[in-house]
């Protein structure tokens, strides 16, 4: 009976000792009439150990199953044992495993002393397992939890480390140990993503996972080398960049915050690029000596020593007994901050992002002025004609390559990467040599499409658009979206400084006409009389286009200084006292998103009106240079009334105390102040949407 009930504690029944299946347990057999009850109670509660270790050892050994390493396949396992294979269930097996070669020990040395016993009792046998009542029965219930929900990964430490938070310190020490055990897969995956930028994870249970594609997934018997030496360094890189990673918040464990998260997801998309720069970057940076090159590529982008750095603090957190998550807190940190300082290295200083940055507020913000004020002058007539679908990039070449040759110079290396378009008509201008391609276009992206011909043009000539050519890393900063937003603004700036021109001109072309017949009027008397009478007639017309000249010149004012250059001038300072290139794109992206607001291009109702202010500007511009009748001096009667209509609804708007009132745009004030400065637009504006104000009377042109 003695050895019957020894071995029933490793898991094996007989006669005596039965497997109860319907209760899952082990019991004695019925038909034994020598036991008292008494006993019987103590044996059969001692023997469910047994059944406890049984199972237990049954989860580890399939849970440790390696077999098709031997058959070169891992689905031969997983279709023997008819679930998902799972790093983190066979970690969690070898702490099991641990667990077991204590308890046979404990047996073993139990045996020992009823063999030396002339007279053994149970008590001896519930005295040398006691501790077991504590470990085993909740280890049972820990490996029915998993294998019935199917945990792994992320979501089995989540469950270990709920596990942890119990009364009983025999059972916290336990399951600590097996938390352990499935840290050290995590820290191994976590040096391999944070220190070579390789995400190992074969079965999908690590919380940085990679999108789908439609390649088939690495073989898991892939090696490390072989994974370094495959790594696309192309544009392949980019789309991993952008959209080839992210959080699995399903196998991110709840000890680890979110932010922690998307620091690790930083820094290894960050060492990623790093250790593979593009080919066409190196060809760039290349020198005669070839082996000094490799050194320049392998060992300045990432040394080597920042590599066995990051590498020391996670094996430090791998060594430790315990989970701490301040120590692991600051440790993804500290790796983060190398590879936010080595990238920034890259982009800011190699790369020369304060360059392009200039060169795009130049020409997408309209900085180089000159350049714009020749383009427009010399698209005039062209623009005053509706665009041909067919050829209306190829007629912007001709006054586009003017305005180069006056005002760009030939020692400007990044103009040639700015190419001039119109959405949808399907050819380019390139600005270095101005040629008309039509190969580029099939090659550029659909979001320019898109997000330029959202919103209906004021003419067809407001489609106008610029692209910037960017290299690797760059790309890693001036994202799809980011020149998206640039070109937005350009569009606005170049409606608003060829309102600006029009108006200017408009005078220009009338006071010309004006003086040619004032020096005629010597010779024919009656025809003084009737120019005298026509500028008469004309003065009121005159001050709506000085009215108008007045609000766009301040709004172009407003923008270009108090928004653009004070904005530019915080980026300024944010790229000299920053040396993360995460933070730097956090502040562009605040620089882009003040423009816009600042500019009001985010507030509908502003925007519209700004629109049709434009509009009306450009009309009254085209109708005052061809005045021949009645007709057209009722349709600047039509366009003045609009216009004190719109411009005293946009006063009104920008004084209210959410825009005036807040920091949304803290130069907006000034703008005001430039508008008011007599207390003109704070009269008329009184009762604007309410009140129609009579119309103004422009006498009919006398001929």
């Amino acid at each position: 009976m003695l050895h019957e009930l020894l071995v029933s504690l490793l898991g094996y029944t007989g006669d005596l000792i039965i497997d109860d299946t319907k209760s899952s347990t082990f019991k004695l057999a019925s038909d034994i009439s020598f036991i008292e009850p008494s006993e019987r109670d103590i044996i059969e509660k001692t023997i469910t150990l047994g059944f406890y270790y049984r199972e237990l050892d049954r989860f580890a050994t399939k849970s440790r199953n390696l077999s098709w390493i031997r058959h070169g396949n891992e689905s031969v396992a997983s279709e023997e044992n008819n679930e998902k294979q799972s790093v983190y269930r066979r970690a969690i097996a070898n702490g099991i495993v641990e667990v077991l070669s204590v308890y046979r020990s404990a047996v073993l040395h139990m045996e020992q002393k009823l063999l030396a016993d002339p007279l053994p009792i149970l008590a001896t046998i519930t005295q040398s397992l006691n501790k077991f009542f504590v470990l085993m029965p909740p280890l049972y219930e820990l490996i029915l939890e998993i294998e019935r929900d199917g945990i792994c990964g992320g979501k089995l430490l989540n469950l270990l480390h709920k596990r942890c938070h119990c009364g009983v310190p025999e059972l916290q020490t336990c399951i600590q140990r097996l938390l352990w055990h499935g840290h050290q897969v995590m820290y191994n995956q976590l040096a391999s993503w944070m220190v070579y930028g390789i995400l190992h994870d074969q079965y999908a249970e690590f919380f940085i996972c990679e999108q789908e594609r439609n390649s088939e997934r690495d073989s898991s018997e892939t090696n490390i080398a072989e994974k370094l030496a495959r790594i696309s360094v192309n544009d392949g890189s980019l789309s991993d960049w952008h959209s080839g990673f992210h959080i699995s918040l399903d196998m991110l464990p709840e000890y680890i915050p979110m932010q922690v998260a998307e620091s690790i997801l930083f820094a290894g998309k960050a060492i990623r690029v790093l250790r593979n720069p593009s080919s066409a970057f190196r060809s760039v940076d290349s020198s005669s000596d070839q082996a000094r090159h490799k050194k320049l590529m392998g060992d300045e982008l990432l040394p080597q020593s920042e590599a066995d750095k990051i590498e020391l603090m996670l094996r430090n957190l791998k060594e430790s007994s315990e989970f701490h998550k301040r120590s692991f807190e600051s440790a993804v940190d500290s790796v983060r901050a190398i590879a936010a300082s080595h990238l920034w290295q890259l982009v800011v200083v190699r790369a020369d992002l304060n360059g392009h940055l200039k060169a795009i507020k130049d020409y997408f913000l309209l900085a180089k002025g000159d350049f714009f004020q020749s383009f427009l002058e010399e698209s005039r007539q062209l623009m005053r004609l509706p665009p041909r679908q067919s050829t209306a990039e190829a007629d912007l070449m001709v006054p586009f390559r003017l305005a180069v040759t006056k005002t760009i110079n030939d020692d400007d290396k990044y103009f040639s990467r700015v190419t001039l378009r119109m959405p949808g008509i399907g050819t380019k201008v390139k600005s270095s040599k101005v040629v008309v391609s039509k190969s580029k276009l099939a090659d550029g992206d659909s979001s320019l499409l898109s997000d330029t011909s959202l919103d209906m043009s004021l003419d067809g000539w407001d489609g106008i658009a610029l692209e910037y050519s960017v290299d690797w890393p760059l790309q890693l900063f001036f994202t799809q979206d980011v020149l998206s937003r640039y070109r937005r603004v350009f569009q606005y700036l170049l409606r608003l400084k060829r309102t600006q021109m029009e108006l200017e001109k408009s005078w220009e072309s009338v006071m010309q006409q004006d003086h040619s017949k004032f020096s005629k009027r010597h010779t024919d008397r009656v025809n003084g009389s009737t120019s005298h009478q026509t500028r008469q007639c004309f003065r009121p017309m005159w001050r709506v286009r000085e009215h108008m000249a007045f609000l766009i010149r301040n709004l172009q004012f407003y923008i270009q200084v108090d928004v653009i250059e004070s904005q530019w001038n915080v980026l300024q300072t944010h790229i000299e006292e920053s040396r993360d290139f995460a933070e730097l794109v956090d502040f562009h992206q605040e620089y882009l998103s003040a423009l816009i607001s600042q500019s009001f291009l985010d507030i509908g109702s502003v925007s519209r009106i700004l629109d049709g202010i434009m509009k009306l500007c450009l009309q009254f511009c085209w109708k005052i240079e061809n005045q021949e009748t009645n007709a057209s001096t009722k349709e600047l009667e039509h366009i003045t009334e609009e216009f004190n209509k719109k411009s005293n609804s946009l006063y009104t708007i920008l004084r209210s105390s959410r825009l005036a009132g807040s920091q949304r745009a803290p130069f907006l004030r000034r703008f005001l102040l430039r508008l008011n400065f007599n207390s003109y637009f704070e009269q008329t504006a009184q009762g604007v949407m309410n009140v129609v104000r009579p119309r103004p009377t422009i006498p009919p042109l006398q001929r």
